[in-house]
C-alpha cells in the first residue's frame, strides 16, 4: 500500500465522517486508495488484506463493511439473498452478475429503461431499485 493510497483512504473515510482507524484506513486503501471502483465480498477484501499483510478478522471486515454501506460510501448488492457484493460505486447504476463466475460488474446505466414501478402500498415510499441481470453461457 502506497502513501497515496492511505491518502485517498482517510479522505474517503474523512468525508464520509468515519473516524480513520488503522483497520478502517487498511481496508480503505484495499477499496478506493487507487481511485478505481471496485465490487468485493468480505470474503475477498479479508483475503487481500492478508496479502498485503494486513492484521484483520474476517469478524473485522464484515463489521467494517457495514460501518461503511452505514454511512453511505459502499453500496451492498445481494445475489440470491445469501452472497453479498460491496461497491464503491454508490451511485443509482444496475449490476452483472456473472453464474460461471460468481462475480459482479457494473452493467450499462444508459440501456436500461424502467418505464413505471407499482404505487407503494399506503405509508410507504420506494427506497430505492436493485438491478442485477444473471448472465450464464448460452
Amino acid at each position: 500500500m502506497t502513501p497515496t493510497h492511505e491518502e485517498n483512504a482517510n479522505r474517503w473515510l474523512m468525508d464520509a465522517g468515519l473516524r480513520p482507524t488503522r483497520q478502517r484506513v487498511t481496508l480503505a486503501a484495499l477499496l478506493v486508495g487507487d481511485g478505481q471502483h471496485r465490487h468485493v465480498t468480505a470474503e475477498s477484501l479479508f483475503d487481500a488484506a492478508k496479502d498485503d499483510g494486513a492484521a484483520v478478522s474476517l469478524a473485522t471486515v464484515y463489521n467494517t463493511l457495514r460501518a461503511f454501506c452505514d454511512a453511505g460510501v459502499l453500496q451492498e448488492i445481494t445475489v440470491d439473498g445469501s452472497k453479498s457484493y460491496f461497491d464503491t460505486n454508490v451511485h443509482d447504476h444496475p449490476h452483472f452478475y456473472w453464474e460461471a463466475d460468481s462475480r459482479v460488474s457494473d452493467a450499462p446505466s444508459d440501456e436500461l429503461v424502467i418505464q413505471s414501478l407499482p404505487q407503494p402500498p399506503e405509508g410507504m415510499e420506494i427506497a430505492s431499485v436493485d438491478v442485477v441481470i444473471r448472465l450464464r453461457k448460452k
